[in-house]
């Protein structure tokens, strides 16, 4: 027996080692793939070992799950599109939350049969958490992939009330929690457990706008981590602590990261359902100077230096590999290339990385704001590619600004811009962009992928 339960030890270390390794491999594009498999591995053997380590009558249910899951899987891996990649994330998180959830509300009602004498109030209290946290995962995830999908509108939802009752869950929680730690018996603590973290999560996810969605996928990301370790404490499984610790501890560096990149503070992003309802910003007015995409090559065969900053419109019109043509054709006429990445650029942290890894652009082309900003009058031309927030002018310039203090793209002081999208209209924070009307910025609209190949064209018959 001992040396059964010493081999399931050293099993769950070696998938613990797996996990650890991969998350280390996916910290770079060219090692990514392979993380991502020794990852799945390590998964796998976790969950083969915590089969073997449970008195399980049949597997049935579990092989069907395998079967249809996996199948499942499989299929949307291959079939879905970049620009539903976000939202896919998205449901990702939140079917974490909803199986921690399952998972607890499963421990309790298997307590109810056997009397809830072996459980201590420790265990009840993670219990708890798991649910709370589970739910509150599971529902805010649903909201941000209605938001990202465009489903639901992606503007901050605030309206008066909305603080209270916020404030009153929160109170809620302490005080159902306290009677279901108490009273575990009664299912009605249970029930209302569930519906509090339900619509807690609602809450906190309507309140968040279009622009600090990258950051709500990180943080969900995170609670979903959370949520299994508290799940694992309460089952007493150690390779779901630590696998949960793992999650936890990288979306919320992540959601950090994400944090830092927008001046703003996590706090902040949090009790966004807590503040109060604000006046909408001054519209700006202007004259928006359009140009052809004919005239735009010509602009292009002259200059020496180009910077991509590429955007969501880029995954919309799955421009990227037309980009990488363009570029292939800019060099050999004597220009440099760079593209330079926001890191909240797209509805997801590192979407424009994945879309230019498939385009195969070399990985040391690609530049964070804070290496391209200093050099900005040197580019000849800046194609703004489906991006808007992250090139907003606005960020520095109006103190009205929702986005008042984001660090941006400040492409708005190079020589030429090109803005490549399809219409003049706001991004997906709903923040007009003064960058359209100033005077070294041409508008050359329409869908980016033909915009590029256009140009491209242009270069075939000169």
């Amino acid at each position: 027996m001992e040396s059964v339960t010493l081999i399931i030890n050293l099993a769950y270390v070696l998938a613990a080692a797996l996990f650890i390794l991969g998350l280390k491999l996916l910290s770079h594009p060219s090692t990514a793939r392979k993380g991502n498999v020794i990852s799945a591995i390590g998964m796998l053997v976790a969950v083969v070992v915590t089969l073997l380590d449970h008195d399980i009558l049949s597997y049935h249910w579990i092989l069907l799950g395998f079967a249809i899951g996996g199948a499942y899987g499989a299929w949307k891996a291959k079939s879905v599109e970049m620009t539903e990649m976000p939202q896919m994330v998205s449901l990702f998180n939140g079917f974490g939350g909803a199986a921690s959830l399952l998972l607890g509300w499963s421990t309790i009602s298997q307590q109810a049969t056997a009397g809830f004498s072996a459980l201590s109030g420790a265990v009840l209290t993670t219990v708890v958490l798991t649910i709370l946290i589970g739910g509150v995962t599971f529902s805010g995830s649903v909201i941000a992939w209605g938001k990202l999908s465009g489903r639901m509108g992606a503007k901050a939802v605030i309206f008066t009330g909305l603080r209270e009752l916020s404030i009153a869950h929160l109170l809620g929680f302490l005080v159902v929690g306290y009677l279901f730690v108490s009273e575990p018996a009664n299912p009605a603590w249970l029930y209302a457990t569930i519906a509090l973290a339900l619509s807690f999560g609602v809450l906190a996810t309507i309140s968040i706008g279009g622009a600090d969605m990258p950051v709500v996928i990180a943080l969900l990301n995170s609670y979903s981590g959370v949520a299994a370790c508290a799940a694992g404490l309460a089952v007493s499984n150690t390779i779901l602590i630590v696998t949960g610790l793992l999650v936890g501890a990288s979306g919320l560096i992540l959601t950090n990261i994400m944090c830092k990149a927008m001046n703003r503070s996590l706090m902040n992003v949090l009790l966004s359902g807590f503040a109060k309802p604000v006046e909408a910003a001054e519209k700006i007015e202007g004259e928006v100077k359009i140009l052809p995409a004919q005239d735009a090559f010509y602009v292009l065969e002259a200059a020496q230096a180009v910077l991509v900053v590429p955007g969501y419109g880029m995954a919309v019109a799955q421009a990227q590999h037309a980009v990488r043509e363009l570029q292939t054709l800019l060099e050999e006429n004597g220009c440099t290339v760079e593209y330079a990445i926001h890191p909240v650029a797209g509805r997801m942290p590192g979407h424009m990385n994945v879309l230019l890894a498939e385009a195969d652009v070399p990985y040391d082309q690609l530049y964070e704001m804070d290496e391209v900003n200093p050099r900005m009058e040197n580019y000849d031309v800046v194609i703004v590619i489906g991006a808007n927030d992250v090139v907003n002018p606005a960020a520095k310039e109006m103190k009205g600004s929702p986005i008042y203090g984001m660090p941006v793209i400040e492409a708005y002081r190079a020589k030429t811009v090109f803005v490549l999208k399809r219409s003049a209209n706001a991004g997906f924070a709903g923040v007009d962009n003064p960058l359209f009307f100033k005077d070294n910025t041409r508008m050359v609209l329409g869908d980016a992928k033909d915009t590029i190949n256009t140009i491209i064209r242009e270069f075939g018959d000169d």
